[in-house]
């Protein structure tokens, strides 16, 4: 097999890997299912498809097709070949804007779709919460639906046709048929694929049996549950021009029309919801909707219960919004903590159990505020919410993020009990949701269990997690039993087992009880005739294992615990920590959905490269140490960690607060503990000194760095690209051209590392800016922030710097005295590493100092709103600025801060750059072999931006690498935000 292997990957144009690190990345999914693949396949083209179908046939090894963002029920995992159509099948192939369709391929992600449609004036309707990455491919094979459903449905009824290879490898098209079309296609003895031929006839065979005819109407979920997504879709197939009995039809949606005709029969209908257990798709052409109207209100309903909120539902659904989405109080307390979505939380009022937050869509506002008021209204008289903030405008955004991250922030709830997605997507009719709900909790009341509710009640879905500990033996049971009379439950409400999420290993084990068994008996006829030899994702849907097999975790599994230099006990250990990770993949958005988390996948596209790859690879490896002595010891981790830049992004974005920045440092410690430490890290690291030494002789080292003899041997010591041009140091230092001002009040200024060797022009600039605007300035004794010896994982002199750093400071820095630091990565150290780095004696201490640091743009953006610091103190001209954001002040701080501090003039106006990170992040843009990723994720965004503007316009960047960047990138000078403002003074 190996060497079979070895031969495909020859063949194919894209890439074959059967690299031990490369399938644990693949092996789990972002449910609780874990099994280790064969290999990852990356196909490029169609033909690349076919070579797999042909191996799998020949090896009696198994296709499993990925995208991302889509599944949560074990789909993507299996024992064969991972086939990841997500790199390079992502084009937009055709656009019709007369007919209103699109033609695209699986791996194109929903709102780059959109983006591209939006001046056409048309949209691809249903909306994911993961809808930034999450692809059509998958959309389809799980029938993805969405917040917006009550309006535009779920994925299926938008797909018009499918080009799609069969498990012989030949090439289809499904789309609409009449009923001459259907069939011919049928009776067709010489057709190019026998296989088609063959689905088509075993299609009207099941169909237009009068027996199962009566099964599939008797036994599926009610047809007016828009969310039915339980195994294959016969149902709906029934109900087309073959072989429909019925006297009227209806159009989707929950205000649904009378349609005069049964639709044509297609089996899109078929393919949508089966889970890549059919046919290998490459293309999709799908239906285009108007955008809808861009006046858009939020009725916030503030509940005292889960009951009262789902009886609110009824009301909300019967005004016609375009969407009613719930969050109860225990999403809404893990967004208390999250550095992103607390700022989200503007409307809360209180700790209500739950709140309804019902859309309006309107042509005008004074439509959106006229349903609104409706609404709250009709609440009112039945006595229904207690507070009903109408949030519209930019806040609406701010609103549907803080629900959208309800998945991801559950991984927060500390420890090892966790909400686990076990009976989280069942779906019933809207009026039968708040009884539903209450035997559903009456159920895990009975074994001393509660659930978090969420998501989409104005579709009669809710997600819905218990709360348990799946590394226990009786969590492992109560996984199980819990999903058994929760299908009973579904059952009796002649609801679906799945309303989005799908089947996958889940849900599989219940369909007999939810559909009949001789409808399950008729999905096992399809997939036999579909898929003889099984080759297309097994085990899902039908013949699945147990849903309590082939766990992540397995039961009684114990949980090592690992000696840090980083405090990581708020999570329970490194491990745990890398456990929060839950899969949800926000780290795959690209740069054109803004954010900074992950620059390294933005620009490569590979899963190896995000955040949630490296949080698997430690959680793997770290679980199950094959070197029991140097646990961290592992080729492996350090691949997957090599590309991380530390940008701090998912310590920000992503919503359960994996900090990767912080496992690499730690990481790479006990990997240099192990391998020794090299020359280039060393040096970096040694910054300080190196620095120090050169200004000796300043002038005859920056002749050495400019050189073109020298300088390319000296990048070559150091391991840096040729192409990197290399900061100078100044004659002077610094803290050798300032001095400290009395004055009242005065702040203590950090002279960084950076700041004190290199920029000192932006040092000096900022000393005249507090000077000007009246402060004192304090200039206390203090070494470096030690930001080298972090970014290197040289954790432990990190950890001597940061208790020195402290002993100096903290009698000194106060509220009324505060440590105002220049440049990002140095100073907000104080705020994030130092507390995880100091002993516990001295944590209170930093703590004080952390309180009381700020950047010096949050420190004059402050002083100006206190009114201390006043427009007038500035020159009156017109001046055009853009702003880039350092990573670390975005993760940490906010932008926001520089926005107002550059704005105080009359007559500035910023622009904020949608940029992610720049590419450079401290040493890593200098570094030989990432210098090309680094210029790479330049190009995404920030160099395009900056090309486009004019000499005229002035380039704001906090942050020394990002200025770097930008001159080696454009040519370009940037400058610091005090350079700026220090022009500005008037004085």
């Amino acid at each position: 097999m190996i060497n079979a292997l070895e031969r495909l990957g020859k063949q194919l144009q894209g890439d074959l890997f059967t690299d031990r690190a490369t399938r644990i990345l693949y092996s789990t999914d972002a449910s609780a299912y874990r099994e280790m693949p064969l290999a990852v396949a990356i196909p490029k083209t169609v033909d690349d498809l076919k070579r797999l179908i042909r191996f799998a046939n020949d090896f009696n090894t198994s296709l499993i097709p990925r995208t991302a963002g889509t599944s949560l029920a074990g789909q993507v995992v299996g024992s064969g070949i991972i086939v990841d159509v997500s790199k390079y099948f992502n084009k937009i192939l055709e656009i019709n804007t007369e007919e209103k369709w699109v033609r695209v391929q699986p791996g194109v992600v929903r709102d780059e779709l959109n983006m591209v449609l939006k001046p056409y004036g048309l949209f691809f309707g249903p909306e994911t919460s993961t809808a930034n990455r999450a692809m059509i491919g998958g959309m389809v094979g799980n029938n993805s639906c969405g917040s917006n459903s009550i309006v535009y449905g779920s994925t299926r009824e938008h797909v018009l046709e499918i080009k799609a290879l069969l498990s012989d490898g030949s090439e289809v098209i499904f789309k609409e048929l009449s009923l001459s079309e259907f069939q011919a296609k049928c009776n067709d003895d010489n057709a190019a694929s026998p296989l088609e031929v063959a689905i088509y006839r075993q299609i009207r065979e099941l169909l237009s049996n009068p027996d199962n005819q009566k099964e599939i109407r008797n036994n599926f979920p009610k047809a007016i549950i828009e969310r039915r997504n339980t195994g294959y879709a016969l149902d709906l197939l029934l109900e087309t021009e073959p072989f429909s009995t019925a006297k009227e039809y209806r159009t989707f949606g929950p205000y649904q029309q009378k349609a005069a005709a049964p639709p044509l029969f297609n089996f899109c209908k078929l393919i949508a919801g089966s889970e890549g257990t059919l046919a290998l798709i490459t293309e999709i052409k799908l239906n285009l909707v108007p955008r809808p109207p861009e006046k858009v209100g939020l009725v916030c309903v503030h509940c005292h219960s889960i009951e009262e909120s789902l009886r609110a539902n009824i009301i909300a659904v019967k005004h016609r919004p375009s969407a009613s989405e719930l969050m109860d109080y225990y999403v809404l307390e893990c967004t208390k903590t999250n550095i992103e979505q607390r700022q989200n939380r503007f409307f809360v009022k209180g700790d209500p159990q739950a709140i309804l937050v019902v859309e309006f869509s309107k042509d005008t506002v004074e439509e959106v505020f006229e349903s609104a008021n409706n609404l709250i209204a009709e609440l009112q008289e039945h006595r229904l919410g207690y507070h009903y903030p109408i949030v519209s405008g930019a806040d609406v955004k701010k609103v549907w993020a803080l629900r959208k991250a309800g998945l991801g922030l559950l991984a927060n709830i500390p420890g090892d009990e966790k909400a686990v997605a076990v009976i989280e997507d069942t779906a019933v009719a809207v009026d039968d949701l708040p009884a539903y709900i209450g035997e559903f909790n009456a159920i895990l009341k009975k074994y001393g269990l509660y659930s978090v509710h969420y998501a989409h009640a104005g579709s009669g879905e809710l997600h819905l997690r218990p709360i348990i500990n799946l590394k226990t033996e009786e969590g492992n049971r109560l996984f199980k039993i819990i999903a058994q009379e929760i299908a009973t439950l579904v059952k009796k409400y002649n609801g679906s087992l799945s309303g989005e999420h799908g089947d996958g290993r889940l849900r599989g084990e219940f369909i007999p009880q939810i559909v009949g068994e001789r409808c399950y008996e008729m999905f096992r006829q399809i997939k036999q005739t579909w898929d003889p030899k099984g080759i297309f994702n097994p085990h899902k849907i039908v013949d699945t294992p147990p849903m309590n097999q082939f766990l992540r975790y397995q039961p009684n599994q114990q949980t090592p615990n690992y000696a840090t230099v980083l405090d990581f006990s708020p999570s329970g250990g490194i491990l745990r920590h890398a456990e929060q990770c839950n899969g949800s993949g926000d780290c795959r958005k690209s740069h054109l959905s803004g954010g900074t988390m992950c620059p390294s996948y933005m620009a490569t596209r590979s899963e190896k490269d995000t955040t949630r790859a490296r949080a698997n690879i430690l959680r793997e490896l770290l679980t199950q140490p094959v070197n029991k002595k140097d646990p961290f010891n592992h080729p492996e981790i350090y691949q997957v960690m090599d590309l991380c830049l530390s940008c701090k992004g998912c310590k920000a974005e992503c919503p359960s607060n994996v900090d990767v920045a912080a496992l690499k440092a730690e990481f790479l410690q006990h990997w240099h503990d192990a391998n020794g430490i090299s020359l280039p890290t060393r040096m970096v690291a040694n910054f300080v000194l190196l620095q120090k030494l050169a200004m000796l002789v300043p002038n005859l080292y920056n002749w050495l760095l400019s050189n073109s003899l020298t300088a390319p041997l000296l990048k070559q010591i150091a391991g840096f690209h040729p192409k990197r041009s290399l900061p100078q140091v100044g004659k002077k230092t610094l803290r050798q051209i300032i001095q400290p001002l009395q004055g009242t009040p005065s702040v203590h200024l950090f002279i960084d590392e950076f700041t004190n060797y290199n920029d000192q022009q932006v040092g000096k600039a900022a000393y005249e800016l507090l000077q000007g605007l009246g402060y004192g300035i304090n200039l206390p004794l203090h070494i470096e922030s030690g930001r080298t010896w972090i970014s290197k994982g040289l954790l432990k002199k990190a950890r001597t710097i940061a208790m020195r750093n402290v002993e100096l400071l903290k009698d000194h820095v106060s509220k009324q005295n505060p440590l105002i630091g220049i440049e990002p990565s140095a100073i907000l150290t104080f705020r994030d590493e130092y507390l995880r780095l100091v002993p516990p004696y001295l944590l209170p201490a930093a703590k004080k100092i952390a309180q009381n640091t700020y950047l010096l743009d949050e420190f004059i953006a402050k002083e100006a709103e206190k009114g201390n610091i006043r427009p007038e103190q500035f020159k009156a001209e017109k001046q055009e600025i853009i702003l880039h954001g350092h990573c670390h002040q975005k993760a940490l701080s906010s932008l926001t801060y520089t926005e107002k501090m550059l704005q105080l003039p009359a007559g500035y106006t910023v622009k904020t750059l949608p940029t992610g990170c720049c590419g450079m992040a401290g040493s890593f843009g200098y570094e030989a072999d990432k210098y090309e990723l680094s210029m790479q994720i330049g190009r995404l965004v920030l160099f395009p931006a900056i090309e486009k503007t004019d000499s005229h316009t002035l380039i704001a960047a906090p942050g020394t690498s990002c200025r770097h960047q930008i001159l080696d990138g454009t040519g370009r000078k940037a400058l610091h935000p005090a350079e700026i403002l220090r022009q500005a003074l008037k004085t």
